[in-house]
């Protein structure tokens, strides 16, 4: 039987939430201490184990059927790989950063500097759509040194919280994207495991759904639930119950969670009590 073949970054954050979320759609991986290979005790799958910067060459070639990649470094290198799932987790910035005494304001004040980055295309094609020149120093890992030691004006480089930046006395000026963490498949991958990576997507959408919903259960006086389903759509409509108390009833339904707050409040200015919200694992659509 066919084994699908997925890329993993080898350490740091990335892998521990791709790990994780392999972990969450009930796939079992068998990892054991520097290993680079491992096969999931219950899903036809090998989790291979690479350097972020070599896995897009793997995906062309076809070594791997599948990658969890940061999105940045597709656009750096594997601009031509397909994104079939975008995963919300790992979420950073590719940013121009400046020392604290610079004057510059954004990527138009470097025209012309010394810009240090491990990002050299991704710097030269927003170089190229602003009409700007720079001299890039290439430097693999540890780029925020370059202006402290006078190789570089400014760098280019990813930004999650951005405390490496403060460290070293830069500030950010410019974001040049947002990444996050994709699923990505290779032009070469067959149809038997594209068969497989659909069954994987669709463990995927089930739990990203969860992550962005919350299940929600409230009570209320009968003569306010019209106004309440306003409020709580849910995924066709709220499911009603009546209660006991006459006159009430018990509704549950499921909200976006960027919503909670707001909803919470309109709900309680609408006569809803004992409201209970609870996380959803999966939510299978």
């Amino acid at each position: 039987m066919s084994k699908l073949k997925i890329a993993v970054q080898k350490s740091g954050r990335l892998n521990e939430d791709s790990m994780k979320i392999l972990k969450e759609i009930g796939i079992s991986v068998d990892n054991g201490k520097d290993q680079l290979k491992a096969s999931a005790r219950n899903f036809p799958l090998e989790v291979f184990y690479l350097r972020n910067g070599d896995i897009p060459q793997y995906l062309r070639d076809g070594v791997v059927d599948a990658a969890i990649i940061g999105e940045n470094v597709l656009i750096e290198k594997g601009n031509d790989l397909t994104i079939v799932e975008r995963l919300g987790f790992s979420k950073c910035k590719v940013s121009i950063a400046v020392p604290k005494s610079s004057k510059a304001k954004s990527l138009k004040d470097l025209d012309g500097k010394r810009i240090a980055t491990s990002y050299p295309n991704t710097v030269n094609q927003f170089l190229e759509k602003a009409g700007l020149k720079a001299n890039l120093h290439i430097i693999n890992g540890s780029v925020e040194i370059a202006p402290n030691i006078g190789l570089a004006d400014g760098i280019c480089d990813i930004v999650s919280s951005g405390s490496t930046l403060f460290k070293n006395g830069l500030k950010e000026i410019e974001v040049l994207l947002k990444s996050e963490a994709v699923l990505a498949t290779s032009p070469k991958i067959s149809e038997e495991n594209q068969a497989l990576i659909d069954k994987l997507q669709f463990r995927l959408k089930s739990v990203l759904k969860g992550r962005e919903s919350k299940y929600i259960l409230l009570n209320a006086p009968n003569n306010k639930l019209d106004e309440i389903i306003r409020i709580l759509p849910g995924m066709n409509s709220p499911s009603i119950l009546p209660l006991a108390r006459e006159g009430w009833s018990s509704m549950h339904s499921v909200i976006d969670k960027n919503d909670f707050w707001n909803i919470i409040d309109e709900l309680k200015t609408n006569g809803a009590e004992g409201i209970l919200v609870c996380p959803i694992e999966n939510m299978v659509l």
